[in-house]
Order: structure tokens, then sequence, then C-alpha cells
């Protein structure tokens, strides 16, 4: 039996969910995929297809990105974008691409980061639908007030610790 390792809270008034909706993702990698949350990538794709169809998918890592998490991106098909220094400018580059691109539906930013709700707002200026997903501790309120769902992601125990009691 597969466990459900996210939470998704759809806002305000109800939405027809459509599968042909095409999904442009981004990725935060130090914000997101740290040791300490064990979050997988094919959670995070298994919660956007409830909303539709990842098309673009990018995963923004700094140059201390191990080798392993960077095979693990390419390996679940998506595109890990190399970044010397602080990831948040490209973030921000890439998704401001997916926002004025046409043959996106919904942009999915995948931040605990409050710093991207400028992303957000013009993405729904533009007429984007907006999915943020983020994780627990420091998940950006204003960033989950601001769009139209938000994916809760629960931090998963580590194999080793999963036998460990408290």
């Amino acid at each position: 039996m597969k466990e459900k390792f996210f939470s998704m809270l759809r806002k305000k008034e109800e939405r027809e969910e459509s599968p042909s909706k095409l999904v442009g993702l981004i990725i935060d990698g130090p914000n997101i995929l740290r040791k300490e949350f064990n979050i997988k990538l094919e959670d995070i794709l298994s919660a956007l297809r409830r909303i539709g169809n990842v098309r673009v998918a990018k995963v923004i890592l700094n140059q201390y990105a191990p080798q392993g998490l960077i095979e693990a991106v390419v390996n679940q098909g998506l595109e890990p974008v190399i970044v010397a220094g602080d990831t948040d400018v490209r973030v921000a580059i890439e998704a401001m691409e997916m926002v004025y691109n046409s043959d996106v539906d919904v942009i999915a930013l995948a931040s605990r980061d409050a710093d991207f709700l400028p992303i957000i707002i013009e993405a729904k200026r533009r007429g984007k639908e907006t999915v943020v997903i983020g994780v627990e501790p420091g998940f950006s309120v204003a960033l989950q007030n601001a769009a139209d769902y938000v994916i809760k992601m629960e931090p998963q125990q580590k194999p080793e610790e999963e036998g460990k009691e408290d």
C-alpha cells in the first residue's frame, strides 16, 4: 500500500481539475531537497498530477549539490540547473520564463521562501494558475495565501530512523 506523503489544499472557490492543464515546475533545490526533509521528487510529481501534466520541470541546484541528487533529478525526467552561488536569482529567471510561456497553464513553485511571492503574483496577473509546494518548518504563509493551490509535503523518516523510538 502506497502512503500519501503530501496534502493538497484547494483555495477558496472550487475549481474543476483538468488533467489537460500543462504545468511548469520549478524546484528550489537547496530550500526543499534537504536531507532533514527527505522529500522525494516522485512525491512532488505525483501531487502535481492531480492538477495537470508536468511538461517543463527544472530543479535549481547550487554547485555543492551531491552527484547522487543530480542523478536522482535526471532519473525522474527533470532538468537539473546548476548555478554558482545563490540559487534564488536563477529560480526567479526560470519561473518568469514559464510565466511568459504560452504553453504553460499552471506555474508550480517548490520553495518555502517568501522572496518568491512577486513571482506568484505576476503569474496570476498573467492568467496562470499557481501552485506552491513546501514543507514545514518555515513554509511562508504569504506564499501559501497567494497561490491557487498549496501542496504541503510531509517530511519523511529516513529508513535507518524508522525503527527508532523517541
